[in-house]
């Protein structure tokens, strides 16, 4: 009878762990189907429940770590993380995960029915954030990306940050894991707490589709050209010499036409080529003379080589100003370990608006974002280089950032999209950078800076969710102490 019991228990966990490692998979990731994230983690939290701490612990682990797997090869052909690193990248949230789930049962099996409800997603997000300070990969962990298709939803961003999506996003399944627990025992209380996370994504929702009915209109647009290849010949960096100036001049061929058709400002990408001081002249001479002639504001990424530090370098042409230069904040190890990171801001006070420079991967940093959206940046200016395979997931990181510090965005990628997006996170237009030889977009975009909450607050949800599962953690052992003591 208990080999019965065992194996029916063991067949249970089998179709949990399929059934959540499969929404995980296809719910995250690259391409991710966003509405599928919404139900994921219910499979392991239903069996949770009902099931021994170690079965508990072990399903979510592996529903976890199999659904993460689906990054496993852009890890690989990608970033060539090597195989530690990549273990540690899908073992580390696995474990997270498993802990969440069982701060929620032990709590849930203890009748503290509403702090088990808050504690699933906050253990999580508090990871989220801890991972957020200290990796130099900055929020891309966060679960609240695989939401970026739903405008509504997106605009809690504008609120909580990223964090406040990802709380929300967990929280349901774990309200319908409780009313379902408890639809027996206590089912008012079971409607109670369903009916709660219900009512405040139906809030939240409410809440998006306004901000997104009375976004500000267009009263300052500025038409932003963008231009990114994917020839062969350009897909790698190019060397200091000839090689960078034949493609510095392609690409100043290209912000000519866009000039010549209205464009004001023009993005190129990231890092095209690598100039070593003091013989930058050339290159300055070539941009400088073009944004002198068309009146339009050239963004050029390069590797700037110093006598003593290198650093990867966004240049800013605008007519008749000297050259201002932005160097990127946040590297990608170790592809990016020999150059040094920046520390300042670059703005440029425009009749339509502030704009600003940051480049790629610093997009994925809510803080330097909001230092832009502090100084009132309406329309920040990205040259970035993705991977293709993440051309749309690491390609709409910067999305987010839009709708936190109230800016629109015009990212040129190689590699990836050419992309603008506005302050409500909608993507005014989008090409792919290799559907021409010299991929090209214009467009008009609104260059008026909002203000948000976030903006004004900062991470006042994240250190909330800490505070969270501080206090749960500690109402868990008081529960633990007193159930000893009556025992």
């Amino acid at each position: 009878m208990a080999f019965a019991f065992d194996f029916r228990r063991i067949a249970i966990a089998l179709v949990v762990v399929a059934t959540a490692s499969a929404m995980v998979w296809f719910g995250t990731g690259l391409f991710p189907m966003w509405p599928l994230l919404w139900f994921a983690p219910l499979p392991v939290l239903l069996f949770a429940g009902r099931s021994p701490r170690w079965a508990a612990a072990l399903t979510a682990a592996l529903a976890w770590a199999l659904g993460s797997l689906n990054m496993w090869h852009y890890f690989s052909a990608a970033l060539h993380m090597p195989p530690p690193v990549r273990v540690g990248i899908v073992a580390v949230p696995a474990l997270v995960f498993m802990l969440a789930v069982l701060l929620y049962r032990a709590l849930l099996r203890r009748g503290a029915w509403w702090s088990a409800l808050l504690a699933f997603p906050a253990a999580w997000v508090s990871f989220e954030y801890v991972f957020n300070l200290t990796s130099p990969h900055g929020s891309a962990v966060s679960l609240s990306y695989s939401q970026l298709n739903c405008l509504p939803i997106l605009q809690l961003a504008s609120i909580t940050g990223p964090w406040g999506i990802s709380f929300l996003l967990l929280s349901f399944p774990a309200s319908l894991a409780i009313g379902i627990h408890l639809r027996k025992a206590a089912p008012k209380q079971a409607v109670r707490i369903v009916s709660a996370t219900i009512g405040a994504i139906v809030l939240v929702m409410t809440f998006g589709a306004v901000r997104l009915a009375l976004a500000p209109p267009p009263s300052r647009e500025v038409k932003v050209g963008l231009v990114a290849s994917d020839l062969p010949a350009n897909s790698d960096v190019a060397a200091a010499g000839d090689q960078t100036e034949r493609l510095l001049r392609d690409y100043s061929a290209q912000a000519e036409t866009l000039a010549a058709r209205g464009a004001k400002v023009i993005v190129l990408p990231e890092h095209l080529g690598e100039v070593v001081d003091p013989n930058t002249a050339s290159t300055d001479h070539l941009f400088q003379s073009l944004a002198d002639k068309t009146k339009a504001t050239i963004i050029v990424g390069l590797a700037h080589t110093y006598p003593q530090v290198m650093y990867n370098q966004a240049r800013a042409y605008a007519p008749g100003v000297q050259v201002l230069s932005y160097e990127k904040h946040h590297l990608l190890p170790p592809v990016e370990s020999r150059f040094a990171s920046g520390k300042t801001l670059t703005t440029m006070r425009e009749h339509e608006g502030m704009w600003g420079v940051a480049i790629c991967k610093d997009m994925d940093f809510t803080q330097l974002s909001r230092q832009y959206g502090r100084v009132g940046v309406g329309l920040m200016l990205v040259p970035a280089w993705d991977f293709v395979l993440d051309r749309f997931e690491h390609g709409h990181i910067a999305v987010m950032r839009g709708v936190e510090s109230g800016f629109s965005i015009a990212r040129a990628a190689r590699g990836g999209f050419l992309t603008v997006s506005d302050n409500r996170g909608r993507i005014l237009a989008e090409t792919e950078s290799n559907s021409a030889p010299f991929a090209t977009l214009l467009v008009d975009v609104p260059a008026v800076h909002d203000t948000t909450l976030y903006l004004l607050l900062g991470d006042w949800f994240a250190w909330l969710t800490l505070a969270t599962t501080a206090y749960n953690l500690t109402r868990l052992w008081n529960t633990a102490q007193a159930a000893r003591q009556l025992g």
